[in-house]
């Protein structure tokens, strides 16, 4: 069953592109936001450190339920006005916004847990079609310059929303005093902030873009009569997707499984094990060294995603020279390198380059896998398999989340910048991997022209 029309996708001019990829700029803010203060707010509601990994599964967890849901509905939608994607890009905002208003004003764990299981589901509600979007639209030449666009626009959003708090102090004068729940003002309108630029961004690219129709008038009853119709049979066609992964899907998920790992020591250790081991800072005592060594690595990470921004421009070039896979593998031992290398670090300033080589394989990780997925999926099924492609994130930190603490605990010594350059040590292995294992197969050409 296919929902696209026949006959040649046209080439979109930069500015097409932009406007279809825009509304990942609000989606980011939004997630960077969550990232960079969720366990903050855990705490200042009260929660131990210890109960913090199990706070944070709700991202994990509503990735892998929501995803393959939205994908498959997605797959089967189109309205008239708004199309196929477009519809879910605008609900998920209008509730992901409504959330992020909401979780500042929590006055309880509970209730900021709740909201971030709310919050999380309704983002992937935005997020999941949006990949699916950009093989939707775009030709094989252009695909990776779409998914290089997100990227572009990920890096940015990161880089504006890990420096908002404290700019709305030293550019405002909001205070950083606690407000009547708890939550400090500065970070409570970092998030009111954040849901209008979550929502503005996605409505600029609901009503700035265009999508393909469905070739065929009776599509959706012959969809219908695939699957069966209602929940069952469409859970039913889900799992018979999943045992049906192509063969150059799996070779990818096993890259994912390899690379996100490593990213995840990163956020769970770096900055930490800045401020203890180089920094030789004491959070007991909370020293002076220790807080100079947290800002230094927040500093850091947002070079790194500053990194991403910048090299997003020039992943067409390198695909052009060196094609999708050799692109990706290459940007994954760079930042691989990067990762170890901050064990080796003893001049802190050294840690901006380190962090600048992760930021290019963000900048890759972020783009060339769903290039290079986009390319091996049956055209009527991308939204699901870009879904069930998740699963091959969210269970590695699912995985990272309940066990990696035993390994720290038991055989690591609790050393911190172990863990991370552990890290960089998946990253080099899903670049060899990548490298041995994947191909880069051609897509059916999808022919079609745009709604005027």
């Amino acid at each position: 069953m296919s929902t696209v029309y026949s006959g040649t996708k046209q080439p979109l001019s930069f500015w097409q592109i932009w406007n279809m990829c825009f509304g990942f700029f609000g989606i980011q803010f939004g997630w960077s936001l969550q990232m960079n203060n969720m366990s903050a707010i855990y705490e200042f509601l009260g929660a131990k450190p210890e109960e913090i990994p199990g706070l944070w599964l709700a991202a994990p967890m509503t990735g892998l339920l929501v995803q393959p849901i939205i994908g498959y509905l997605s797959d089967r939608t189109w309205h008239p006005t708004l199309g196929r994607r477009r519809p879910f890009f605008l609900v998920g905002a209008i509730l992901s916004s409504l959330a992020l208003l909401l979780m500042p004003n929590s006055s309880a764990v509970w209730m900021a847990a709740g909201t971030l299981w709310i919050l999380d589901s309704c983002i992937n509600i935005t997020m999941e079609p949006f990949r699916a979007f950009v093989a939707d639209n775009l030709d094989e030449q252009q695909q990776s310059y779409g998914y290089a666009m997100q990227s572009m626009f990920i890096g940015a959003a990161s880089f504006i929303a890990g420096y908002l708090p404290g700019l709305l102090v030293n550019w405002l004068g909001i205070s950083r005093e606690k407000g009547a729940g708890g939550i400090p003002l500065n970070i409570m309108w970092s998030f009111y902030i954040g849901a209008a630029v979550f929502l503005g961004a996605v409505l600029y690219t609901v009503f700035r873009s265009k999508e393909y129709p469905p070739s065929d008038p009776d599509w959706k009853a012959k969809a219908a009569a695939e699957t069966g119709g209602g929940f069952f049979n469409g859970a039913s066609e889900i799992l018979h997707s999943i045992r049906n992964i192509p063969v150059p899907m799996q070779r990818l998920a096993i890259v994912q499984f390899l690379t996100w790992p490593g990213l995840f020591l990163m956020w769970f250790y770096y900055s930490t094990g800045v401020a203890a081991d180089i920094f030789k800072g004491d959070v007991i005592q909370n020293s002076v060294q220790y807080t100079k060594g947290l800002e230094l690595a927040n500093e850091t990470s947002a070079i790194l995603n500053l990194v991403t921004f910048a090299f997003s421009f020039t992943i067409p070039f390198w695909v052009k020279k060196l094609g999708k896979k050799l692109t990706h593998t290459a940007c994954l031992l760079v930042g691989g390198f990067g990762l170890i290398s901050v064990s080796f670090i003893s001049q802190p300033n050294l840690l901006f380059i380190s962090m600048g080589m992760v930021g290019i394989a963000w900048a890759s990780i972020l783009s060339m896998p769903y290039s290079l997925l986009s390319g091996c999926i049956p055209p009527e099924k991308t939204g699901i398999y870009m879904g069930i492609f998740n699963f091959f994130i969210v269970l590695p930190e699912i995985i990272a989340s309940l066990y990696f603490g035993k390994i720290m605990k038991n055989y690591l010594g609790n050393d911190r910048l172990q863990a991370v350059m552990i890290g960089g040590l998946l990253l080099c292995t899903a670049g060899i991997v990548c490298a041995l294992i994947v191909k880069e197969n051609k897509p059916a050409v999808i022919q079609s022209e745009l709604i005027d």
